[in-house]
């Protein structure tokens, strides 16, 4: 007879993830990397003297010292303040487009996948959305629309609206088809077929059994979207589309680094190593999520 004090309850799955997770190096070292990032930008400024607005003529132009690690600009305000603060708008444009961007994704993806009928019509817009050059639409819609939403929300929140919603729109199709393509493999399986054989409505077979298979594609789409994001707030700053000279964002920044490239090299490098680091610790971090969220990869 077996003890009953032996029993131990089930195993957590997310324990099984985050066991197949912490096996891969370059997803552990990634996300080291990006908390450090993500530390320096949040919490940096409420530890650091100067703001990133703070104005000193007298000591504009300076290179790295003691009280100015980063050196300082024409105008001479802290390149290490603006650089937290810079870090700060890049991210939370990241992940603010990247939530919206994965939700439209994921939705149109199980919609064009579970119904036939929506299945032609979706695909066709999807498909007319990865036929449009992406930087050139981009640049189209900030000039129609900054203004007006600069006069509605304010000039910084306006910006960040329209630049995410703007990122948002033009990078959910690749999640669509992705998820569209698992929607239609998983509506077949057996439990499906069971559930719907007995009268469960669509609403709760999509919501039970179809959306929580398809997380694994999603969540790795999703970190995905986070580098895509980052990368194209900095293009849109760095061509003078994105926020005002006067916010400073990493594009920004090495829009501004550029005029003094020659004199202070470190101005328009710095930023971008950021902006490097963060991708690349992002990227690490999708193939990590999604070695360890596939069952058929866990446990080897």
């Amino acid at each position: 007879m077996t003890d009953v004090g032996t029993i131990r309850p089930p195993r957590n799955q997310w324990w099984d993830v985050w066991d197949q997770f912490k096996t891969h190096r370059g997803a552990v070292i990634g996300s080291i990397v990006f908390l450090l990032i993500c530390a320096f930008c949040f919490i940096g400024p409420f530890l650091w003297e100067y703001s990133a607005t703070y104005i000193d003529i007298r000591s504009r132009n300076q290179g790295p010292s003691w009280a100015h690690p980063f050196g300082t600009d024409q105008l001479g305000r802290d390149i290490f303040a603006r650089m937290m603060k810079g870090g700060q708008v890049s991210l939370a444009v990241g992940i603010a487009a990247m939530v919206l961007s994965v939700f439209l994704g994921a939705l149109i993806g199980v919609l064009a996948g579970y119904f036939r009928r929506l299945d032609g019509p979706l695909m066709r817009l999807t498909d007319l959305f990865l036929a449009l050059p992406l930087l050139p639409l981009l640049l189209v819609m900030s000039m129609l629309f900054r203004q007006k939403l600069s006069a509605m929300f304010g000039v910084e929140t306006g910006m960040f609206l329209m630049i995410v919603t703007a990122i948002a729109i033009t990078s959910w199709m690749r999640t669509a088809r992705v998820v569209r393509g698992d929607v239609l493999a998983l509506k077949e399986r057996e439990y499906v077929l069971a559930a719907r054989s007995i009268g469960t409505p669509n609403r709760r077979l999509i919501t039970r059994h179809i959306l929580p298979n398809v997380l694994s594609p999603v969540m790795v789409s999703a970190t995905l979207m986070i580098a895509t994001a980052i990368i194209t707030e900095s293009a849109l700053s760095f061509l003078g589309m994105g926020f005002p000279p006067d916010f400073p964002t990493w594009g920004r920044l090495v829009s501004d680094g550029i005029d003094y490239l020659q004199q202070y090299p470190s101005r328009a490098m710095l930023p971008g190593v950021f902006i490097s680091l963060v991708v690349l610790s992002v990227n690490y971090i999708g193939d990590g999520l999604r070695d360890a969220l596939d069952p058929r990869i866990r446990g080897r």
